[in-house]
Parts: C-alpha cells; structure tokens; sequence
C-alpha cells in the first residue's frame, strides 16, 4: 500500500482508470510510485497502462533533460521502433505497459534461443544475452544515432550550459561531472560528508576525476537513452525487444550512452567486446564520426561512471540503513554493495587500498549510529 505521502499517486491513477477496481500497483521503483491498469481502445481491444508520479523528497542523482518522457515518447514516435505508446486520456498521458519480462529476469538456455529464455540462479547482471537480442540492443544504438540534436522536439528543461554545441565532448563530461559534484556531493554534504571522509572522499576528488575525463575526441552529438540497464529492456512473448524508462535521456556524446551501458549492464568479456564492436558498426553508418577515438575515451567515460556509482551507491545504502536500520541483512548486503563500488572506483578517484568489507561494514554502522545520537 502506498504510504500517506504518495497517495496522490494512487487518486491520479484511480482517476485516469475511470476508477477501475482492476488497478495494480504501486509497482517497484525508485523514482516513481507506479499504478497499471487495463482500459480498451475504440476497436474493443484491452491495453495495460501506466500512470506514475514522482516519489516525494527523493534525491536525484541523474540530471533530467527533458520536462515530459511522455512528451519525448511522442516525438520519437517512427524513429526508435518498440518504446512504449502514448495516449491520451483526459487530463492525463499514459504510457502503455510493456507485456513481458525484463531482461534482468532472464538468463539464456541451452539453446540459446531470443524469445524463450528462463530466469535461473545465474539470471540478472553478468548472465550472457542470447544473439539476437544483442542484434536488437546494437539495433537500437543505431537508432539514437540517427536522431540528432535539432531532430528531438520535446521540451527541455536543463539550462543552456547544459547543453553544450553538437560535438564538444569535453563541455559534456564537464556539465556531468559538475551535476555530481554540485547536486550529489555538495549538495548532501552535511549529511553525508562524515561518510564519504571515511572512505577517503572529499571535494578535492573532482579535480581527480576531471583530470581522468579530460581531452575527449570531438563526437558528433546524438539522443541518448542515459540508462539502458537490464531492467529498462523489456523482451515480449515474441521475442521483440521494448526499451522503457525514458527520463534520464539527453543529448549529447553517443560513446557516454555506450559506456552507461556496459557499466549496468556487465557483460561477460567477450560479449562485451563485440558489443562494441557491433556498436562502433551501427553508430558510424548512421552517423559518421560517432565512435572517433573510442580505444582511448571509453576507458574514461567508464571511469566517470564507476566514479558516479560511488556517490550514488554510498547514499543509497546510508539511506536504507537510516530507513530500515533493523532490516535482516540490510548492513551486510549496503556493504557489500560499497565496496564493490570503491573498488571499481579506485582509479577514477585516486582512493587508497579499498577497506576490506568488515571495514566498509564499521564505517557504515559508525554513520548509522552517529545519525541516532544526532535526533
């Protein structure tokens, strides 16, 4: 049941459904509470539905470009094949509900066909994606590729800095950087700073992490989707695969789409090569130039990213901890998490050795019971 504070969720969604007793949710997630619920087109069929809010008193660590995903979803309409339909119904827009499984639910068979593989013990992050879904992931980078910076038609909202000329790669990376630093970092930092200092992390490693980004290749601009993870792919019964959670697309680098990509999605080594491979194929026919110097600023671009997780992994686990400090396993499970982000993060921010797990475990607890003593 959604809680007090987000119940305007459930009013808006009881509404848009007409008040239907067939509403389903909230369904998981961070950012939204989400309701999904079936309503008919005028030839009588019976499509699901979404209708979703932003949870209050979150903290973003993504920057948003775009007033409306809905607005987006419209406008690319024709142009990026399987994302989610759009309608209207009276005040509201929806999303229609994309029918199946995720591909972090899935793990490939024996067989290794597209459209019938199973979740198992080894599902999720790490597991092989059969061939032709790669087909479908590398068809859609080639997609992106072909909508340019004057081809996208939804509002934006970020300011004009963020929004450097078709091809500054640099004044890209920077304006990302700068979103962490000033709106993850700084931003939080009297709450979470005390933390952040115990794993050897403070404004000074920003200029560390800038000196890792800098010197890009000049790249020819292009939408990006900003998060295609496993739990963003949506594979139906017929082996299609939908791409969904549009609100953190931007436009900008093509190459920072791709190492988002491999960051979340953590292929095995060898399809990670040809992942990219296949990617630098699709992104220059559509685009020409758009996988220029990709040997030497991949690296880089995946260094910002492991740099970002860092911020956002330690936040997110001192908030479970802060929510549901007696959980059974909460601590073990937000250390686990840390330190596999610090490790990763080594380089990207000049650490030192990365704590042992106990360690992390202690800074952790040492936080959680200095926010106790301080109510």
């Amino acid at each position: 049941m959604p809680s007090e504070s987000t119940s305007a969720a459930r009013a808006r969604a009881t509404r848009a459904s007409g008040g239907l007793a067939a509403l389903e949710g909230p369904l998981r997630g961070y950012h939204h509470e989400t309701y999904v619920f079936p309503l008919p087109d005028g030839s009588g069929v019976t499509w699901r539905w979404k209708c979703r809010e932003p949870r209050p008193g979150l903290l973003w660590f993504d920057r948003r470009c775009f007033w409306s995903e809905e607005e987006l979803l419209v406008g690319l309409a024709g142009r990026v094949t399987r994302i989610p339909e759009v309608i209207q119904k009276d005040a509201f827009r929806l999303q229609r509900f994309i029918e199946g499984r995720t591909l972090g639910s899935c793990a490939r068979p024996e067989d290794g066909g597209a459209a019938e593989f199973d979740a198992g013990p080894g599902a999720g992050r790490g597991a092989d994606i059969p061939a032709g879904v790669i087909d479908q992931i590398v068809g859609l980078f080639g997609e992106l590729a072909g909508v340019g910076p004057d081809d996208v038609v939804a509002e934006r909202r970020c300011v004009a800095a963020d929004r450097p000329r078709d091809g500054d790669t640099d004044g890209f990376i920077e304006r990302l950087v700068l979103f962490t630093e000033e709106h993850v970092y700084l931003k939080n930092e009297d709450r979470f700073g005390p933390l952040f200092k115990e794993f050897g992390i403070g404004r000074d490693s920003f200029a560390v992490l800038r000196e890792r980004v800098a010197g890009l290749t000049r790249r020819p601009f292009c939408l990006l989707h900003g998060d295609l993870h496993r739990e963003n792919f949506v594979l139906d019964r017929c082996g299609q695969l939908w791409t969904i959670d549009w609100e953190l697309a931007m436009v900008g680098d093509p190459l920072y789409d791709l190492a988002t990509h491999l960051h979340l999605m953590r292929y095995a080594p060898a399809q990670e090569r040809e992942v990219v491979r296949r990617w630098c194929a699709a992104v220059s026919e559509v685009r020409p130039g758009s996988c220029a110097g990709w040997h030497r600023d991949l690296p880089r671009l995946l260094a910002y990213k492991r740099a970002q997780s860092v911020f956002t992994d330690v936040i997110r686990a001192a908030l479970m901890l802060e929510a549901e400090p007696a959980a059974e396993g909460g601590l073990e499970r937000a250390a686990g998490r840390v330190h596999t982000a610090l490790g990763a993060a080594r380089h990207a921010l000049d650490l030192g050795p990365t704590p042992s797990y106990a360690d992390t475990m202690d800074a952790l607890k040492r936080w959680s019971w200095s926010q106790e003593e301080g109510t």
